[in-house]
């Protein structure tokens, strides 16, 4: 089968469901068109990580590398995943960087199933979450060294808070994003992870990660208050979309086996609403 044949197979999954908003109403119908053809790859180089046959996930996220580098040189794409980029690097002025950082996080996937370290873990957001938002970032026009470094914490912060969400379904995929430190300080095993219902350690070791990702949140948060517009409008967006997630496993009492712990729309809105008023 072909790169393009195996990538159109995979547009047959379900989108997932993300815990903010990607790219609302409330922006502008270009700006809407860029923020999803950015989620779009992102989310697609992670279904060929995650869902393609193992045998060919590297020969695919190679396929998509080598056709970014082709659109970065000026020549048409031949994948569909990377043409429907091609506008918005050419309209925002998108570095390639960031882009193949997202396909080098999946080649990690398939390489490294555990993290000794959170900040071993921090090392992986800094591939597979923070470069979206500083693509997101060039969508705006503003990204700058500052703004980058408070994008970041908040980047790390979500994806984060997705492990925590996802624990039973990354380990089904052969994965532990739960620092292998904190499980063993936290007496939490392996066969916790598995356990028909949570166990207090692991859901010490979710409440811990939880915290975690909400300090980041707080610290990249001053981010929202630097940006004009409908810039702003967006970051909030996703600020307030971590927040939720934070509040939702709070509720559960971190207890994410078994269950889909989402954040709620109201609380959401709220929260939105919040750090656009903070921002101003």
């Amino acid at each position: 089968m072909s790169s393009e044949a195996a990538l159109h197979h995979l547009d047959a999954a379900p989108p997932r469901r993300e815990n903010f908003p990607v790219a609302s109403l409330l922006l502008p119908r270009s700006v809407r068109r860029h923020l999803l053809a950015v989620y779009g790859f992102a989310r697609r180089v992670d279904d060929i990580g995650d869902e393609a046959p193992p045998g060919e996930r590297r020969e695919l996220l190679d396929a998509v590398d080598a056709d970014l580098r082709r659109l970065y040189a000026g020549r048409p794409p031949h994948l569909g995943v990377v043409r429907v980029l091609a506008p918005t690097v050419r309209a925002c002025a998108v570095p390639a960087e960031p882009f193949h950082h997202l396909v080098e996080a999946n080649r990690r996937d398939q390489e490294v199933s555990r993290y000794e370290t959170f900040a071993d873990l921090l090392g992986y957001c800094a591939l597979s979450a923070n470069p979206v938002g500083r693509i997101v970032l060039h969508v705006f026009g503003a990204a700058t060294p500052d703004r980058i470094a408070l994008s970041d914490r908040i980047c790390s912060a979500l994806q984060i808070l997705e492990h925590c969400q996802d624990v039973g379904e990354d380990l089904a995929r052969g994965r532990v994003y739960l620092p292998a430190e904190d499980l063993r300080r936290l007496g939490c095993a392996e066969a916790d992870l598995t356990a028909v219902q949570n166990t207090e350690p692991l859901r010490d070791v979710v409440a811990l990660q939880t915290r975690r990702a909400a300090h980041l949140l707080d610290e990249g948060a001053p981010l929202v208050g630097t940006l004009p517009g409908v810039a702003r409008t967006a970051v909030a967006g996703y600020v307030a979309g971590g927040r939720a997630v934070v509040a939702a496993l709070e509720r559960h009492g971190h207890d994410v086996l078994g269950r889909a712990v989402r954040p709620r729309r109201t609380v959401l809105l709220r929260a939105w609403l919040r750090i656009l008023a903070r921002g101003r």
